[in-house]
Formats: structure tokens, C-alpha cells, sequence
């Protein structure tokens, strides 16, 4: 017995120190390295000062961005990158400096804090430049930005010089870096894409699989759409001829794209007609909600990517150098960094969007006509959305004037919905439907918002003031309103038509469906090659654009129908 005992015990030691050993093997990669971008440094100031009428965001600013907090958000995510033994290089894909085309000061500052990284822990940093880095017209010139990180990439590139900022640069034994200056040389924010960098980024490709090297890409700008028509509804984010570009690098032999500049955390993918499928991932500004960076592990049958956070800084030296933080802003700090980050970039997404709604902004003078109507329609906006969403005087009691539900949730007003959507655009966490609370509850408050505010801006009208004094109502307009919905149901069959147009975008927006998950994931290595012939992979991508060309048709056809019945019924 005691020896049967014994070679059981024996066996599942064994099997036990073969699954470790598999296990092990499973894990080994070739290359492991972080990747942040659009740090944004701003040289935090000596005391806090603020626009916004918040009793915690007052000194929010209209960027949404950390700027007194950014450079130790910088620290920490040094020190990160520093304890993990396995990180061996730190990618950076642009905009180091928020100024950082007119005060080349605030390059050698985060040139300085990579310089003491590099030093201290032997580890390289690789850096390419954004639209806000340099410029041929700027303080900041293209070859001043090279003199000033030249420690960090351009000390490594095996390239000749060139007259923008890019190099290529090995990592490791396998792998080769190809940082592209997708920039404007003049322009802000505008992709600088031509025919020369094109070709120079394939001679890079040729030249490392002659080298026996994968190519791995890093520029500032998107090379795919990380939102829907981002060419059109986003244009300067994002490369030009995006989709042959990709079919380009795809078929050239790139694999993995790392980008920026759009300042959301989204991965996204392109399959070519040969079946060559490319990855592009845009890495969230470190400094802005949600304060992440990308970690990949590479090898050649897996690549894999994990979200990573900033959780915390240096909050001592941070009120040491900056004065006016209360210990209640600390002490929400201490408590979820990442949480007091999302309350920062919603106070700075109202306080934008409020901007535009000003008079200087929208260019009115107070002497044109117009002057009174579109000020009662911009205030009476303004006003919907302060106002609750729930209980007395809310949002909620107008809707329901109207025939409208609005469904239970969390949020509080109007600006805390329409910030917190933004919020999740930047987290790239947009896994909604259309049935959602969060899509239903936005739907129906902008259909009450837009139809209260109509009223109210029809009744600034001469004629309409007119029409009250005469029927000694309080708005003409309300009322004809009230008796639509009363006689021919909740929604017009405008509205439903304005959702046959615009529900395929929002579908588009709010279900990201490429099949790769944008903050943590894996998806086959450099190694692995595509086995399906041509004809099969051109079957697969014209079964995709069928599939998603028949879910939109569908929901247009969805809410035809509802406006073709509203009609109708009216007739009847």
C-alpha cells in the first residue's frame, strides 16, 4: 500500500513539475516593452488657479489634462517600468511636451527624467515626435528635437539621418523599430504622410527581414479608424489613404503599429485582401483619464498587450512644489487616483464644450437680430443640462410632459451623461447596444432637451410673444408640442427619421467589434503565416462588410418603419 502510496505521490510530482516547465515555456517571450504616449509635460506651476465653478475641479482646464500633476505622473510611470524586470525598453509615440514647439525647455526637462530612467536602471527609451513636439517653423525645429532626446532612439538608429525625425533602431535580438515622423512639417495636429516616408518605411521593412528581424511601427498618427470615418469626422488624427496604407505595411510584413495623438485607449485592426492582418493600437495620453499605458510581451507565435494604470504619485512632493491643493483633493487622490483623474477630464470636457456655447466663441455680436433667439436657445441648453435628471424640477418631469420615460441610472444631470460617454471614449470601453440605459437615457434627453429648448427659442420670437399675449398662454409652442405627442404618439416621424441617419453611426461609436479587445488581449505573433489562400480571405472581408452593411440596413430599416407608421396613424 505504502508503495503504491509512493508512486502516486511520485507521479503527480512529476506531472506537476511538467506543468511548471510547460508552463514556463508557455510564458518565455522574445521582447517585452511598455508603451506610452502624448505625455503632455507641463512644468507644474508654484500655486493652483482655476476657471471652473467646482468645489474639487476648480483648476481643471479646458484640455481635461493633468498639467500641474503630469510630470509626476511621468515619475511613476518611470518607476513602474523601472521595477519590472522583464520591461527592457519604453516606447514614447509623441507629444512629450504639451508646449513643446515653443519651449524646447520642457523637452529637456522630460529629457532629463529619461536621461536619470536610462542611468539608473539601464533600460532604453525610444521616443518619436508628436504634432505638439517641433515643427521646420518653431522654436522647437526638427533637428533641435533630435539634439535634445538624442540619447533616446537617435543614438541607436541604424539609419542615416534624415531631414524629419525618423529613425529605425533594433530591439533585442529579433525585433526592429521603425519610428516614422507621421507629422505635418508645418501644420498642427495634421498627419504629414507622403510618398518618401512611405517608401522609407518599406526600404526599413526590406531591410530588417534581410537582417532576419520583425518590424514593429511607431508614429503619432492613427493608421486605422478608432472611430467610425475617423478620415472624416476626426481627419487630422489620423494617416491619409489610411486604408491603403494599411494594406501597404499589412502585406510589407508589419504586424504591430503602436500610435497616439487621438488620446484614446483603442486597438484596432485591418486584414488586407492577401490576408495580412495589421494591428494598430492608440495608447491613451498618460496624462488624461484613464493615466494607462500599454505593456506587450512578443514572440513568435503570440503577441500579448495588458492595460496598466498610474494609480498613485509622489503626493508629497507633489504639494511641496505646487501650493493650493486641499487636504480634500489629496485625501480623493489617495483614495483612487484613477477615479479623481475621470472627475478632472469631466470638469474639462464641460468646461470646453460650455466655452463654445459663449458669445465670443460662437462669433455673435449683441446688436445682430438674431442676437436674442440664439441666446435664449444657447442658455436654455446650457440650463437643461445643469438641470437634474431625477426628482422635482428635473429633467425627468419635463420628459414626461412629453411622453417621455427617461430610464433610472446613476447620473445626476445632463453634463454628467454627455462627459462620462467622452470619458468612456478615451477609455476605449465603449461596449454598448442601443437598448443600453446609457444610449436610452442619452437618446430621450436630447429628444426632451431639443424639443423644451425649440419651444423656449420659438417663443423668443417677435411674432411668437405676439401669439402668447394673444391666446394668454405661457408658450404656443409647448403646447402645440404636448398635442402632437397627444394625438400621434411619443417621437415624430422626423425624429425616427433622424435615427434611421444617425443610428448606424452610434452603433458604430459604441460597439467596437473588431475582435480585438482594446485594453488587455493577445493575437498571433510575427512568426505565425496566414493559411488561407487569397480567395478565402477576400470572401471573409467582403462576408464582414455584408454582415455589418446588413445590421446597419436594419436599423434603418427599423426606424423607417416607425416614422412610415407614425405617418399612418396620422392620416388616419
Amino acid at each position: 500500500m505504502k508503495k503504491i502510496i509512493s508512486v502516486i505521490l511520485a507521479i503527480a510530482m512529476m506531472i506537476s513539475i511538467v506543468s511548471v516547465a510547460v508552463s514556463a515555456q508557455e510564458e518565455k517571450f522574445d521582447l517585452e516593452f511598455a508603451v506610452a504616449s502624448d505625455l503632455h509635460y507641463n512644468p507644474p506651476r508654484e500655486e493652483l488657479e482655476g476657471p471652473i465653478d467646482d468645489p474639487i475641479y476648480w483648476y481643471a482646464n479646458r484640455r481635461a489634462a493633468m498639467e500641474d500633476e503630469s510630470g509626476f505622473i511621468i515619475d511613476e510611470f518611470l518607476r513602474q517600468c523601472a521595477e519590472n524586470k522583464n520591461c527592457k525598453y519604453v516606447l514614447i509615440s509623441g507629444d512629450l511636451a504639451d508646449d513643446g514647439r515653443t519651449r524646447p525647455e520642457d523637452h529637456r526637462a522630460v529629457a532629463e527624467k529619461l536621461r536619470k530612467f536610462e542611468k539608473e536602471t539601464g533600460k532604453d527609451v525610444f521616443v518619436i515626435n508628436g504634432n505638439h513636439d517641433s515643427s521646420v517653423e518653431s522654436k522647437t525645429t526638427f533637428e533641435l528635437f533630435k539634439e535634445i532626446y538624442a540619447e533616446f532612439g537617435y543614438d541607436k538608429a541604424i539609419t542615416e539621418p534624415r531631414d524629419d525625425c525618423s529613425y529605425a533602431a533594433n530591439l533585442g535580438e529579433k525585433y526592429r523599430l521603425i519610428a516614422l515622423d507621421s507629422n505635418h512639417p508645418t501644420a498642427s495636429t495634421e498627419d504629414g504622410m507622403t510618398k518618401d516616408k512611405l517608401n522609407w518605411v518599406k526600404e526599413q521593412v526590406e531591410s530588417a527581414k534581410a537582417d532576419g528581424r520583425y518590424p514593429i511601427l511607431m508614429m503619432h498618427h492613427n493608421l486605422i479608424d478608432h472611430m467610425p470615418m475617423q478620415r472624416i469626422t476626426s481627419r487630422n488624427f489620423i494617416v491619409r489613404n489610411h486604408f491603403l496604407t494599411a494594406e501597404r505595411f499589412a502585406d510589407w510584413g508589419i504586424k504591430l503599429v503602436v500610435s497616439g495623438h487621438e488620446h484614446c485607449g483603442d486597438g484596432a485592426t485591418y486584414t488586407s485582401a492577401l490576408g495580412n492582418t495589421i494591428y494598430d493600437f492608440a495608447i491613451t495620453s498618460l496624462t488624461m483619464y484613464p493615466l494607462a499605458y500599454e505593456y506587450f510581451k512578443l514572440n513568435d507565435d503570440v503577441i500579448t498587450y495588458e492595460r496598466k494604470t498610474i494609480d498613485s504619485i509622489d503626493y508629497k512632493a507633489l504639494t511641496s512644489t505646487v501650493s493650493g491643493y486641499s487636504d480634500e483633493q489629496i485625501n480623493l487622490m489617495k483614495a483612487d487616483f484613477n477615479a479623481y483623474a475621470k472627475g478632472f477630464l469631466k470638469a474639462g470636457v464641460q468646461y470646453r464644450l460650455a466655452l463654445g456655447f459663449s458669445k465670443e466663441k460662437m462669433g455673435i455680436d449683441e446688436d445682430a437680430i438674431y442676437y436674442g433667439v440664439v441666446r435664449t436657445a444657447v442658455d436654455g441648453l446650457v440650463n437643461l443640462l445643469e438641470m437634474p435628471l431625477y426628482g422635482e424640477n428635473s429633467l425627468s418631469e419635463l420628459a414626461l410632459e412629453y411622453g417621455i420615460e427617461l430610464p433610472e441610472t446613476d447620473y445626476k444631470t445632463g453634463w454628467d451623461l454627455a462627459t462620462d460617454l467622452v470619458a468612456m471614449h478615451y477609455d476605449g470601453c465603449e461596449k454598448f447596444t442601443l437598448d443600453s440605459n446609457e444610449l436610452q437615457l442619452f437618446f430621450k434627453a436630447v429628444v426632451t432637451i431639443l424639443r423644451v429648448d425649440v419651444a423656449d427659442t420659438a417663443d423668443a420670437l417677435t411674432l411668437m410673444k405676439a401669439a402668447n399675449k394673444l391666446l394668454g398662454t405661457d408658450s404656443v409652442s409647448t403646447d402645440i408640442t404636448k398635442m402632437c405627442v397627444q394625438m400621434f404618439g411619443t417621437y415624430s416621424a422626423a425624429e425616427y427619421v433622424i435615427m434611421a441617419i444617425v443610428s448606424p453611426f452610434v452603433y458604430m461609436f459604441i460597439n467596437d467589434t473588431d475582435g480585438i479587445d482594446d485594453a488587455s488581449g493577445s493575437f498571433p505573433g510575427y512568426g505565425t503565416v496566414n493559411v488561407q489562400n487569397n480567395i478565402a480571405n477576400i470572401k471573409a472581408n467582403v462576408a464582414d462588410i455584408i454582415n455589418g452593411s446588413a445590421t446597419h440596413a436594419n436599423l434603418v430599416i427599423k426606424y423607417l418603419l416607425k416614422a412610415l407608421l407614425v405617418v399612418l396613424t396620422a392620416i388616419k
